[in-house]
C-alpha cells in the first residue's frame, strides 16, 4: 500500500541534452524512496518530453521541476521562465502525449511570469491477486474435546410391556 505521508521535491536545473538523463535518474531515485515505483516510467517519460521541448525551443534554459505526493495523487510540474515558449505552438505534440499517458494535466502562468506545465497520476492499487478459499483454522474451543454424556446401554429388558403396565395398574 502506498504511504499517505505527503512528500514534496523541488529541483532547479539548466536544461541540456546530458542533463535530461541525469534528471531522469534523480526523479527515479526520489520516487523509489517514496515507494512509488509504479509511477517512475510515466513521470520520467513526461518530464523527459518537457525538458527536451524546453531544450529545443526555449532560449532561457533554466527550469524548475517539482513533484508532490499526497497519498492519492502524484503531481509533476515543470516550469520555465522563457516568455517566447508557447504551449499551444511549440509543445503541441508533447502535450498530446502527456494528455494520453496521464490522468490529468494542465498549463498555467504564475505571477512571476513563468509558465508551468503539470501532469498527475492517481495512486493505483497493487496487482490483484485472486482470492483462494481456505479452510478455516479451528478455534481454541473447537479444537478441544469436550466430555459428553455417553448413552448408558440398557442391560435389562423391561419387565412389562405397555400392555403389562396398563394391566398392572388396574
Amino acid at each position: 500500500m502506498k504511504t499517505a505521508v505527503p512528500c514534496y521535491y523541488h529541483l532547479d536545473v539548466d536544461v541540456s541534452a546530458e542533463r535530461v538523463g541525469q534528471v531522469r535518474r534523480i526523479l527515479t531515485a526520489h520516487l523509489q524512496y517514496w515507494d512509488l515505483e509504479a509511477h517512475v516510467e510515466t513521470v520520467c517519460r513526461g518530464t523527459d518530453m518537457l525538458l527536451t521541448a524546453v531544450h529545443e525551443h526555449a532560449t532561457d534554459k533554466h527550469t524548475s521541476i517539482e513533484m508532490w505526493w499526497n497519498g492519492q495523487h502524484l503531481i509533476t510540474a515543470v516550469g520555465g521562465a522563457d516568455h517566447r515558449l508557447r504551449p499551444d505552438l511549440d509543445l503541441r505534440v508533447c502535450l498530446e502525449r502527456i494528455a494520453a499517458m496521464s490522468d490529468g494535466w494542465g498549463c498555467c502562468a504564475t505571477d512571476a511570469g513563468t509558465k508551468v506545465i503539470w501532469f498527475s497520476q492517481r495512486a493505483r492499487s497493487g496487482e490483484r491477486v485472486p482470492l483462494v478459499p481456505t479452510t478455516p483454522v479451528p478455534d481454541v474451543w473447537e479444537g478441544l474435546q469436550v466430555p459428553r454424556e455417553l448413552p448408558v446401554a440398557t442391560l435389562v429388558a423391561p419387565a412389562y410391556g405397555q400392555r403389562g403396565l396398563l394391566e398392572a395398574a388396574r
